[in-house]
């Protein structure tokens, strides 16, 4: 028994650390496990279409590339805003570099303000996140220098797709941008044709890079937190997320080569990427622009072009939610920018079966709720043996503490007369903590799931949940010294589920242990008033069903004992 307690305190002192780490991280202090979280960002010196042109790092003999000094940068009276609009976003793209400096989700609504919809890029005073695009190699057109439109659609009108085409001409060199949005894709295709109007040949480059500074997310929990920065993806070295602490640091990864891959910019619930066209060389690279203003990009050489001659180069950029089928549709093992954590390979697993079970039910709260039950099941029989010999346990506990008292003063007799106890009465002191410590990984990872399914944002369940990534607000807000606290039901379940989990538990022989046992569920259950409703539910479903197993093997071992 003296072993279980340990697992339980060990457990929850993990708890308790991880929320602290998170908490430390969220309002920009380093993290005690790894330098993930950045500090908080002051307003961005650079903006958007300021940020730096990119340079190769590795350029050749045969194609050399120099950074543009500067490019052109228009007056904002020059500059115009060219809105597209599809079922699923709505596009600012400037012609201003022809960069995206707004995207709108319309599909998914703001955490603080749900009048409103999500606003994934921006570019302003307070935040700066943008796609950009341009040719390096020489004085071309890039992201500094001014595009003209072409006329057309800027909106869907019925049809399932609208391109907007920009043009630019720099010194005998023409790059037409083509922005192809889809219906119900948050898939963009983006085409770079260079054309060489001049008289000699002209080797060039096209950069693709996402630009944002490393403030938080307004509206994230300051009790747990998720990745937020670049990541990038090779065939040869795979997935890798890269902090803005790391970049800052100068400790970010040198460019790497491949003719695949992707780079990405994650979020919590929300990503955008860029993915040049397969077997096209490239050079993937992070780097610091300016203070709290970072870019993760990909450089491709286009090679020579002769004079009247031209060159394309295909791209993909996904800018949306981190749904899985999307994600998994749009490049290879681009879903691992879903936040799973440490446990992937089990979190995927359990997001599949419940994806299953919604298409059955249609809802994602009784869906986390029969997840729980089949859960519950497979563990039936390790869960049972735990219960069966803390009902054991139970049982001998009058025996224990007299033992204790018995020989308090002789911790060595004391020892030994337990030993005898146990085998005596056929105990396995290790029978109890065992079971759960198998578990512990699947709990783990389910708990990751439920944090990082976009799926879960703003879908309800019934009555007063109308939020499962929200924590459960039904008797409103508490607000103490500055701190708002949500109030809600679940989290009182929490702690009732809790405290009788507790009651039917061996009662530890030292009586301070006693009492903290006691204290325990009101503490968790103060920690579940600031979890995601969706998290909570699966806690307290998982512990009735716990209390209706533990409670039956409890009898049936007393009734055979008597």
């Amino acid at each position: 028994m003296d072993i279980k307690r340990t697992v339980l305190w060990v457990v929850f002192s993990l708890s308790l650390l991880m929320l602290w780490d998170g908490w430390m991280r969220q309002n920009g202090n380093p993290s005690m496990f790894s330098p993930e979280a950045s500090q908080p960002a002051a307003p961005a010196v650079a903006t958007g279409k300021d940020a730096a042109v990119p340079q190769s790092a590795l350029p050749d003999a045969a194609t050399p590339v120099a950074e543009v000094p500067g490019g052109t940068t228009a007056a904002p009276a020059q500059a115009e805003h060219i809105t597209i609009t599809t079922d699923l976003v709505k596009a600012d793209i400037s012609t201003v570099g022809g960069e995206l400096s707004r995207l709108e989700l319309l599909q998914h609504k703001d955490a603080l303000d749900p009048t409103k919809n999500v606003v994934l890029m921006e570019s302003n005073a307070s935040h700066t996140y943008v796609a950009q695009s341009g040719l390096i190699g020489g004085p071309f057109p890039n992201h500094k220098t001014i595009f003209s439109a072409r006329p057309g659609a800027r909106s869907l009108d019925g049809g399932n797709a609208v391109q907007l085409v920009l043009d630019a001409v720099q010194d005998g060199v023409k790059l037409t941008k083509t922005y192809t949005f889809t219906r119900s894709d948050y898939a963009i295709d983006i085409k770079h044709t260079v054309s060489n109007m001049g008289a000699e040949a002209i080797a060039s480059s096209v950069y693709l890079q996402l630009v944002r500074d490393d403030g938080q997310l307004e509206g994230d929990s300051k009790f747990y937190s998720t990745f937020n920065g670049p990541a990038l993806y090779t065939d040869a070295e795979k997935f890798r997320k890269v902090t803005f602490d790391d970049i800052a640091k100068g400790k970010n990864p040198p460019p790497a080569l491949a003719d695949n891959g992707w780079i990405a910019m994650v979020q919590h619930y929300f990503v955008s990427a860029y993915l040049p066209q397969d077997k096209a060389p490239r050079e993937l690279f992070t780097k610091k622009i300016d203070t709290n203003l970072f870019a993760v990009g990909a450089i491709m050489k286009l090679g020579s072009i002769a004079p009247g001659a031209s060159a394309t180069l295909d791209a993909k950029m996904f800018a949306g939610p981190q749904e899985s089928k999307k994600l998994e549709q749009f490049a290879t093992d681009f879903d691992l920018v879903k936040d799973y954590g440490w446990l992937t390979i089990i979190a995927k697993p359990i997001f599949w079966l419940m994806e299953q079970i919604h298409q059955i039910l249609g809802n994602w709260g009784w869906t986390i709720i029969v997840l729980t039950i089949l859960i519950k099941l497979a563990f039936f029989p390790l869960s049972a043996a735990s219960y069966r010999s803390m009902a054991k346990m139970k049982l001998v506990t009058p025996k224990m503490t007299a033992i204790r008292e018995r020989h308090k003063d002789d911790p060595q007799k004391m020892n030994a007369a337990m030993m005898e106890l146990y085998k005596t009465e056929k105990i396995n002191p290790l029978g109890g903590c065992l079971p759960i410590v198998v578990q512990i990984p699947v709990f783990i990872s389910l708990y990751w799931v439920l944090l990082a399914s976009v799926e879960m944002r703003n879908a309800p369940w019934l009555g007063w949940i109308h939020d499962l990534s929200a924590p459960d607000t039904l008797f409103g807000v508490l607000n103490f010294a500055g701190f708002s606290i949500p109030i809600g039901l679940l989290p009182i379940l929490m702690a009732i589920s809790m405290f009788i989990q507790t009651k039917l538990n061996p009662t530890p022989p030292d009586p301070i242990q006693a009492k903290v046992m006691m204290f325990m569920p009101l503490i968790f259950s103060l920690m579940f008033f600031f979890f995601p409703a969706g998290l909570v539910l699966y806690w307290v479903v998982n512990n009735v069903l716990s209390i209706g197993q533990q409670w039956f093997i409890t009898k049936q071992s007393e009734q055979s004992k008597a």
